[in-house]
């Protein structure tokens, strides 16, 4: 694999990817403990030269939570006990999280309660107040 396709219109080579394998975590008896399985990509987000400055800023503003001080985005995963399934893995989770990150939104279009629902409600809250009105009435009435 020489680029990993994002969208219709942008690949990111593979050799802009720093890949590091860890010793993952929990349960999975001796093997966890001497064989490292966890695959951790690191992408130097600030010094990409496949990304324009546009991109930059929208994966910089959606990503934010995933983005280190220094402009690095990791991706891991640990779903496998081997190693080459986890990094495909998460080369697959890096090529999801940059097509979503960069993917247009949809302008939200304000929208207004209709009259007659709101003349609704109003006539629902004295009918209900009424009732409650009568209620607390006949109780000195007795």
């Amino acid at each position: 694999m020489e680029s990993v396709e994002i969208n219709q219109n942008l690949s990111i080579p593979v050799s802009e990817l720093s890949f590091s394998a860890v010793r993952s975590g929990g349960p999975g008896g001796q093997n966890v403990n001497k064989v490292s399985t966890k695959v951790r990509i690191e992408f130097d987000l600030e010094n990409s030269p496949s990304l324009t400055d546009e991109q930059k800023a929208m994966i910089r503003k959606r990503l934010r939570n995933r983005i280190s001080g220094e402009g690095i985005l990791q991706v891991s995963s640990q779903k496998s006990r081997h190693q080459a399934s986890n990094r495909e893995d998460a080369i697959h989770r890096f090529a999801l999280l940059l097509s979503g990150a960069l993917q247009k939104r949809k302008k939200r279009r304000k929208t207004r309660v209709p009259k007659a629902a709101r003349e609704a409600r109003l006539e629902d809250k004295k009918k209900r107040g009424l009732l409650k009105k009568s209620r607390s009435q006949s109780r000195f009435y007795d």
